[in-house]
């Protein structure tokens, strides 16, 4: 498979069109004028196709940069990411996702780069235990006052109303709720203690409600999986684009 990283204001009209298709084809009760207006407030997609050039996954990114607590942080906040299911045995999505946004960082000016995730599914919230040695909230450690700190700035910035603090969710007027094949937990993965803490922590996911997340972007916070992701792929993604 191929990716490629694309400004939001420049994807061509078939490629939004493959996008909510399978998008639609995993979450219920979004129409395409609530997608179309959620994509327009990221500024970057990664597209993942297939040799055929079929679109298999993206991933939306909004990139900035702010100041909190007099420090200059550039921020990454995950948007709609999806799968096909045929794919999800490929590497691609992690991998390229990485290196996208390696490949951005150079554009922004924060002194330390932070990935903001909300998630309404125990299967991306597992992307963060995979792959980064520490992130929060986690079932083995409480979130340090600094994180839980930025982690309310960025949300209260970021979602206003919809985020509830005490709860650490948030909750869209249109939620994303997950198709039927999709939702859910099995019995059998609430055995692992971060999928048992995700569903203590938000359970209402089965009803579209997002966990927010938060860890530090940087190579000596990976896992030894997340190194091997990391280093793997290294080559620059395809942009056909200007930066």
């Amino acid at each position: 498979m191929q990716s490629e990283l694309i400004r939001t204001d420049q994807l061509a009209s078939a490629d939004r069109a493959a996008m909510y298709a399978l998008f639609d084809s995993h979450f219920e009760g979004v129409t395409p004028e609530v997608f179309a207006t959620d994509l327009s407030l990221k500024n970057w997609v990664l597209l993942i196709k297939d040799d055929k050039d079929t679109l298999k996954g993206f991933s939306t990114l909004l990139m900035y940069d702010l100041v909190f607590e007099d420090e200059l942080l550039t921020i990454v906040y995950s948007g709609d990411t999806v799968m096909d299911p045929s794919v999800w045995s490929s590497s691609a999505l992690s991998r390229d996702w990485v290196n996208a946004v390696n490949q951005l960082r150079s554009h922004y000016q924060g002194e330390t780069l932070y990935w903001l995730l909300i998630s309404s599914g125990f299967r991306t919230y597992r992307f963060l235990p995979t792959f980064w040695q520490t992130f929060y909230p986690r079932y083995d450690q409480p979130t340090p006052p600094k994180m839980q700190r930025l982690m309310q700035f960025l949300c209260c910035r970021q979602f206003g109303n919809w985020y509830d603090a005490a709860a650490g969710v948030v909750r869209f007027p249109v939620p994303q709720k997950l198709g039927v094949n999709l939702s859910g937990i099995p019995s059998e993965r609430l055995r692992n203690p971060h999928v048992k803490f995700f569903a203590q922590q938000n359970p209402g996911h089965a009803q579209g409600d997002e966990l927010v997340c938060l860890t530090r972007f940087a190579s000596d916070n990976l896992t030894p999986a997340g190194q091997r992701m990391w280093f793997s792929h290294m080559s620059p993604i395809s942009d056909r684009r200007a930066l």
